[in-house]
């Protein structure tokens, strides 16, 4: 007698199977491939992937393989320490990297973790971030939006470092018109900006939305480099931990194996088998 098979659990397992396939895939974000903003043969193993030739085709690249994450929100963002680790020299990384900066490409950040992690975001990515805030507070029917406007128009514009003071930025402000400090406090409840704690004048310019992402960064990079400390030789191969998935971090291996590298608590060595992960810091 032939056995008759429940369409439902089928289905149910035809999905479950689409999604492990979906876990297995490394090395490029969903949504990039989605979007067309990288192909299929574009998502290469990292040890084929590591390194660029240079800094603006590492950005673009890393833009294109930022891992997916719950929060759509959050634009694709590249650690320096990535830079670092994806173009031989770094003296070349801070050259072609402040150029980019004074052209208004990319906006650079320096990132709450406790570290000296500084963020990179394409300006596109980050004015288009600013314009959804805007667009969640009109839909609230909040007040006072016109300062976001001037903040795009005569801060991001003008001022690029990763600072700024209180005055200065009542000064460019107020080029759109008379500004108050409740308008300030609004750009901050936004997360545009915070406040220094070693200086209450002084401001960063802020990526909104992040503040549990970067509690995932620090735990994402002692989790990794717990696992490769339990190995006999403190060491993996790197296709080997490519594969791994990290449970507290919503950021995926290879974001994290190229921080670390470039960060100098990981290096490489090539070995005729494949490219070996070596703890370098304990």
């Amino acid at each position: 007698m032939k056995k008759r098979t429940n369409p439902e659990s089928s289905t149910s397992e035809a999905k479950k199977r689409r999604r492990e396939e979906d876990d297995d895939k490394v090395g490029c974000s969903h949504s990039a491939i989605e979007d067309g903003a990288v192909s299929e043969d574009q998502c290469l193993p990292l040890e084929d992937d590591l390194t660029f030739s240079d800094t603006s085709v590492a950005l673009r690249m890393m833009r294109a393989q930022f891992p997916r994450i719950d929060q759509a929100s959050i634009p694709p963002f590249i650690l320096q320490s990535q830079l670092y680790s994806s173009v031989n020299d770094r003296t070349q990384v801070d050259r072609e990297l402040e150029c980019l900066r004074r052209e208004k490409v990319v906006r650079v950040f320096k990132l709450n973790t406790g570290q000296d992690d500084h963020a990179i975001i394409f300006l596109d990515d980050y004015l288009n971030q600013v314009d959804r805030i805007v667009k969640r507070m009109e839909e609230k029917k909040q007040s006072d939006l016109e300062i976001f406007k001037l903040f795009k128009m005569h801060v991001l514009d003008s001022k690029l470092e990763p600072s700024i003071g209180h005055h200065e930025l009542l000064s460019l402000l107020s080029l759109g018109g008379k500004v108050k400090d409740a308008h300030i406090t609004l750009l901050i409840n936004a997360g545009l900006l915070t406040r220094q704690l070693i200086d209450p004048d002084m401001y960063w310019f802020a990526i909104p939305s992040t503040g549990k992402l970067w509690k995932g960064l620090s735990q994402g990079r002692n989790e990794l480099l717990s696992l490769i400390k339990r190995k006999r030789h403190k060491e993996m191969f790197l296709a080997e931990l490519e594969k791994k998935r990290l449970r507290f971090s919503p950021l995926d291996v290879r974001f994290h194996v190229r921080d670390l590298i470039g960060s100098g608590h990981l290096k490489t060595v090539q070995t005729t088998s494949g490219l070996i992960v070596r703890i370098l810091k304990d």
